[in-house]
């Protein structure tokens, strides 16, 4: 059954290995049948996200589309051993419970294995916080793994690839 998949682009880059890796993962969803709405973080105003302003037209936007979704990809970058404050104060601005009865895929990039634990030990809990039903194992990929060609295509090391897409398919399972 086909379920509609919010994917969270948490870069606060145009240029970002991790909103590449999420079109990937976009594409392995699509394959299962599965539709995808993409949200990018970076394109919110800026001040409705620092003076939480949950009413305002563009944050009222992003909860209706978490609403009407059944589960959603977030990818980040790790800074600084945690993820995007880009991603933390959009967080901060959904509903206690905006999660609940959904099914959630946190995958990060990063320059370092130093920060292979930001999934569990910061993102994880706060997802958790927020009542999802299910959140799938993470995966965390080192940023020399992927490569961007100039065309647009994002390229991931092999053995990578295959346990990311292994991930997604317990994902797009757990929808």
């Amino acid at each position: 059954m086909a379920a509609r998949v919010l994917l969270v682009s948490a870069s606060p880059s145009l240029e970002s290995r991790s909103s590449s890796v999420l079109g990937v993962v976009e594409g392995w969803l699509r394959e299962r049948g599965h539709e995808t709405d993409l949200l990018a973080l970076r394109t919110l105003p800026s001040e409705d996200l620092l003076f939480g302003r949950a009413d305002a037209p563009a944050i009222r936007d992003t909860i209706t589309r978490v609403e009407a979704a059944d589960g959603l990809a977030i990818s980040t970058p790790i800074y600084k051993a945690a993820y995007t404050g880009l991603l933390k104060v959009w967080l901060d601005l959904l509903p206690q419970f905006a999660l609940t009865g959904k099914a959630v895929l946190p995958v990060a990039t990063g320059g370092s294995l130093a920060h292979v634990l930001a999934i569990d030990y910061a993102l994880r809990p706060v997802l958790s916080s927020m009542g999802p039903r299910h959140i799938a194992p993470g995966w965390f990929i080192l940023d020399r793994l992927v490569d961007r060609a100039p065309d647009g295509k994002t390229t991931i090391e092999t053995d990578t690839e295959s346990k990311l897409r292994a991930v997604v398919d317990a994902f797009s399972d757990a929808l």
